[in-house]
């Protein structure tokens, strides 16, 4: 099995609505800046900017 190590889970949240809609993992040894990711949301029922919850 493999070693967790660096990697944390993130919440992500819609930039338009503000809903956190998404949790992934990160390795923020190696990605130390906040991620921002196209996702879809589904409270606005379109493609928004998910940003990385502090």
């Amino acid at each position: 099995m493999a070693k967790v190590g660096n990697r944390n889970q993130v919440t992500f949240v819609c930039s338009e609505c503000k809903e956190e809609n998404y949790r992934l993992s990160k390795n923020k040894k190696n990605n130390p800046e906040r991620l921002e990711i196209s996702k879809y949301c589904p409270r606005c029922q379109k493609h928004t900017v998910h940003k990385e919850k502090k």
